[in-house]
């Protein structure tokens, strides 16, 4: 392949990121849905999309957890989150059809990070920590399709994100976003 064909290759294909980027935003413009600008979340054809639940959601600035915190801790409160998230959108946890999980170790000046088997062994914990918390809000056999990623870092001073979307059942609780 020649530079310059690369370069249209790459050219066309950065347009078409672009555009499907854009996408969900113009055809929710085109079916008259209402986009909100400071969200983590959105309603499209019954089903809520919600993304950036952490365990410091929903709680008061004098009452967040940090990095520091045990990781048990974070799972908790991201669950109680996720669950109140729902809640408000007209979903239950028994309606999330989909959840993917980020876990992440503390980054921390006063807690070194793991290198090699220890650090595989770290997240190892963590999932198996996060599934004697998680699996309890489900009945048996009721849980959604997950996937569960150990990642570097996540935002702020939570060591747990959830992103999914699940059906909604209760149209009239739900908010609207």
């Amino acid at each position: 392949m020649q530079n310059g064909s690369r370069r249209n290759f790459l050219g066309r294909l950065g347009a078409a990121a672009a555009l499907t980027a854009g996408a969900p935003a113009l055809l929710a413009a085109e079916e008259g849905l209402q986009q909100p600008a400071h969200s983590n979340h959105h309603v499209q054809n019954g089903v809520f999309y919600f993304y950036g639940t952490g365990a410091n959601d929903g709680y008061p600035d004098n009452d967040q957890v940090t990095v520091t915190d045990p990781f048990e801790k974070h799972a908790r409160r991201t669950m109680e989150a996720l669950k109140k998230t729902l809640e408000s959108h007209g979903c239950t946890i028994d309606s999330i059809l989909q959840l993917n999980v980020f876990l992440c170790l503390p980054l921390s000046e006063s807690t070194p990070l793991p290198t090699g088997k220890a650090r595989f062994e770290a997240y190892q914990a963590r999932y198996e920590t996060l599934n004697g918390i998680y699996h309890p809000y489900f009945g048996h056999g009721q849980a959604p399709a997950r996937a569960c990623m150990g990642v570097d870092w996540i935002p702020g001073n939570s060591l747990i994100e959830m992103a999914g979307c699940a059906r909604i059942v209760n149209a009239s609780a739900s908010s609207g976003d």
